[in-house]
């Protein structure tokens, strides 16, 4: 269900140039599984991160290296 939420939460995403630009902001995945949650979408930042490459609608989840992380 969770990648349902994720799919759903991308597809109201490109209509809301709010949401966009709030979810842009953000420093981690984890920090936009938040923003979702508040709009009632429930996965994770991992889920998030390994959905990376994928295209939904007109979203494609791109992960971005920050300089100085760890993995």
């Amino acid at each position: 269900m969770s990648l349902d939420h994720l799919r759903k939460f991308l597809k109201e995403m490109q209509n809301d140039d709010t949401l966009k630009d709030e979810v842009l902001s953000s420093s981690t995945a984890d920090d936009v599984a938040l923003i979702a949650l508040r709009k009632g979408y429930e996965f994770s930042g991992d889920e998030l991160l390994r959905f990376s490459g994928k295209k939904v609608g007109r979203v494609t989840v791109q992960k971005n290296d920050v300089p100085g992380e760890y993995t």
